[in-house]
């Protein structure tokens, strides 16, 4: 494998930018853009996948999350939302059509009576579980084309890149958290 790397779609737009709108500054998009087509494509993937197990990857979300919780699997809807950036309200829909499907049931905590958790049954563990082992055998094999150094160096970019888009939108400095 060459080590040159071929121009892609995003190299041809950011061209197209410079021809039309040369004060433009769109250097942004040899990034977003390229995160943006990657994102596309690994979102068709994991729809496929999950359309296999009859779930989709909102239910596929609630789901890892009652699972990572360990036994019993269960946690309350200001949790999930807590875990997966959702509004509790999102989460209630969530939960309604993941209940609808038998892969999880709602029970109110024996002491107090005013929380209620959402909790994996037989059905959705055996769900998530054939899903979950699929999806991550995917996601593997979609970055193959990375090896082990460049996979970390990609996450910790990541990670960092997430902390300046939240920074931006905090007015908080971002290189305090690099």
């Amino acid at each position: 494998m060459s080590d040159r790397i071929e121009p892609d779609a995003v190299d041809d737009i950011v061209l197209q930018w410079a021809r039309q709108w040369p004060d433009l500054d769109v250097s942004a998009l040899h990034i977003f853009g390229r995160m943006h087509r990657s994102y596309l494509r690994y979102q068709s993937s994991l729809s496929a996948v999950f359309e296999k197990h009859g779930i989709n990857v909102a239910s596929f979300d609630v789901l890892a999350a009652l699972r990572r919780s360990g036994p019993p699997y269960q946690m309350t809807s200001g949790q999930l939302a807590e875990m997966s950036l959702v509004t509790t309200g999102g989460v209630t829909l969530r939960v309604d059509r993941l209940e609808q499907a038998g892969l999880v049931e709602r029970e109110r905590d024996a002491t107090d009576r005013r929380v209620v958790y959402a909790r994996l049954t037989a059905k959705g563990k055996e769900v998530f579980d054939a899903a979950a082992k699929e999806h991550f055998e995917n996601e593997n094999h979609m970055l193959a084309g990375l090896n082990a150094p460049e996979r970390k160096q990609l996450a910790d970019l990541f990670r960092k890149l997430e902390r300046s888009i939240v920074a931006s939108e905090t007015g908080a400095d971002s290189s305090a958290s690099a």
